[in-house]
């Protein structure tokens, strides 16, 4: 039996954001620490056959950690440290928020399933950027991951992006307008093209590059396609497919089923890597697969549909901290298989 497999039940006796706290505390802890380097050796699988090169990063393995898990920019290193090609921090908003009132996290057991209603709690740009530029980041891209603060009317969305952006430009490798999180209110209106173009507009006169947008599950096919069009006629450089969403599955056993927030997991991996393909057949930016990703096969969909990066939060904490080592080894075993030489060669395999 795996570390884990005899932590996990303890883990899941706390509430779930308590849970989180403690696992974020752990992690802090051994930054910087002999107990990193080891996590290292332990952790990470190192051969070229996983390296993906997109929108102008280098990502030594395809698995990165989605934004939410570090929404302050607190553990960037531990996750490093812990086989992940990639880390995603935020979302980070202009201004310091304390989030909706709690509680506002659920597991749902049953489903390998996750339930927030978060509401961007973050510690703000300013202070994320400056912990960003005090910390020695890791030889991993790092992305940030940028919403809109609850307070900043629809109308002003564009300054407070902007804003957000300019605190922590230097310190990011990617940046990604987070404007399809089903918790902040009338937030998903900003998809819409015209604040889309104004947003996304602004932040490229700032400068943001590589400047990506994080689409919503729950879009309709004709608006995920409108969203594209943007992308393209703005040349931004990637997608990320995708959010949570507000919907439940029939199939759902969970009691906490009937939380309200964006559910995230294994319920909604079909449909975000339905998304993933429908995007990748219509652009030819790279994308970015998110959604219920816990095994090497459910990343290797993604991987295959046209995702050239795969990233998973739900998956860590049900699996654990070997899960990026667990997927990335299989991965070559699958790569192998089906007589692909690297990663880059099986993306959009099924296109």
């Amino acid at each position: 039996m795996r570390g884990y497999d005899l932590v996990r039940p303890l883990l899941f006796r706390l509430p779930a954001e308590t849970a989180h706290r403690s696992v974020a505390r752990l992690l802090t802890g051994v930054q910087g620490t002999p107990i990193e380097r080891r996590l290292a050796g332990r952790y990470t699988v190192d051969d070229d056959r996983l390296r993906v090169s997109a929108f102008g990063q280098t990502f030594p393995n395809p698995i990165g950690v989605a934004a939410g898990f570090d929404k302050n920019a607190e553990l960037v290193r531990a996750l490093a440290s812990l086989g992940f090609g990639s880390v995603e921090i935020g979302g980070v908003t202009a201004e310091r928020q304390a989030g909706n009132p709690r509680p506002r996290m659920f597991r749902l057991r049953e489903d390998d399933a996750l339930v927030n209603r978060m509401g961007f709690n973050n510690h703000g740009a300013d202070a994320i950027g400056n912990r960003l530029a005090a910390t020695d980041l890791p030889d991993v891209p790092v992305g940030v991951n940028i919403g809109k603060s609850k307070n900043a009317p629809l109308d002003e969305a564009e300054d407070d992006y902007r804003y957000t952006y300019e605190r922590v430009a230097d310190h990011g490798d990617f940046f990604v307008v987070n404007v399809s999180s089903p918790n902040t209110p009338g937030l998903r209106e900003l998809q819409d093209r015209e604040p889309l173009e104004r947003i996304l507009g602004s932040l490229q006169d700032a400068g943001a590059a590589p400047l990506l947008v994080k689409l919503s599950p729950d879009l309709a096919e004709s608006a995920v396609e409108e969203a594209i069009a943007v992308v393209e006629d703005l040349g931004l450089d990637g997608i990320v497919a995708t959010n949570t969403t507000t919907e439940r599955p029939a199939a759902l056993q969970s009691p906490n089923a009937a939380q309200d927030g964006g559910l995230s997991g294994r319920p909604i991996e079909t449909r975000a890597t339905e998304q993933v393909r429908f995007v990748a057949e219509r652009t030819d930016v790279p994308v970015v697969g998110v959604g219920g990703v816990f095994t090497a096969e459910d990343a290797y969909r993604k991987i295959r549909a046209g995702a050239s990066v795969v990233q998973l939060y739900t998956g860590l904490v049900y699996r654990g901290p070997s899960i990026a080592r667990d997927i990335n080894r299989e991965l070559l075993n699958l790569l192998e298989r089906d007589g692909f030489e690297s990663v880059e060669q099986a993306v959009g395999a099924d296109l």
